[in-house]
């Protein structure tokens, strides 16, 4: 598409490379949280996974999180074994994923970025996630979401 944003699709190219068989949707406006996402999908908030990009003492940690959870920082550094989770900067998020908060995806980052996945999300037979800009979303599944990132299980809550 010509006039679709570049983050778009480059979203969409490495989506294609990595297998990806989700729909890729443009909503009509940004939807920079998990209600906002869930209201314009018409699906309940548990099933929209944010990736949301953490600072573990200078390194990227993507936590791919059902929507219906906060992230319990200080259990999951204890389970991936860094000292402490702090939320990113725009700087720090702009810099490790090529994307903007509000649009990060689970894929299509500069480099690879380790990924932990909330096990909740097993729960919802699609999943809608950010496609690389705060008004584009894909459906996929817990086990392609997986396979796309390398992504390890976690309990996040």
């Amino acid at each position: 598409m010509a006039s679709e944003h570049p983050a778009i699709r480059s979203f969409r190219d490495d989506l294609h490379r990595r297998g990806g068989t989700g729909d890729v949707v443009i909503l009509r406006d940004s939807v920079h949280t998990a209600v906002l996402a869930a209201e314009a999908l018409g699906c309940e908030v548990g099933a929209i996974a944010n990736s949301l990009l953490f600072d573990a003492d200078g390194a990227p940690v993507l936590i791919l999180t059902s929507g219906a959870h906060r992230v319990d920082t200080a259990k999951v550094a204890e389970h991936i074994s860094v000292a402490r989770l702090t939320r990113a900067t725009p700087e720090f998020v702009k810099q490790h994923t090529g994307q903007v908060i509000g649009g990060v995806s689970p894929i299509d980052h500069p480099a690879p970025v380790p990924t932990w996945i909330d096990s909740w999300l097993r729960n919802h037979e699609v999943v809608w996630a950010a496609a690389g800009h705060p008004a584009a979303v894909f459906s996929s599944t817990f086990d392609e979401l997986v396979a796309m990132t390398g992504a390890h299980e976690i309990e996040v809550a």
